[in-house]
């Protein structure tokens, strides 16, 4: 499903205009991408809880070359799903 799909489909589901939800999904993006950047967690009832995580830096070793290469560390974005979430599936 791409994201005019799922538009569509909340539009529907929501009986409003595909502008409006094409709105609510933007507005909804971007305040989840502002709380990411500020490390907070997102946790959604039912559904499951977002978290921003630190890797860290680590030495990786090319099979082919055995040459070593050092990978800096990262930020990544975590889901874990609800138990309620996991029995539905």
């Amino acid at each position: 499903m791409n994201n005019k799909e799922f538009i569509a489909l909340i539009s529907e589901k929501l009986n409003m205009s595909a502008k409006d939800a094409g709105a609510f999904m933007a507005g909804l993006t971007t305040e989840m991408t502002s709380q990411f950047e500020e490390g907070a967690t997102l946790s959604v009832s039912g559904f499951g809880s977002f978290e921003v995580k630190k890797k860290l830096e680590r030495v990786l070793v090319n099979p082919s070359t055995k040459q070593r290469m050092l990978v800096p560390p990262k930020l990544v974005l975590s889901f874990k799903p609800s138990p309620l979430l996991k029995e539905k599936l």
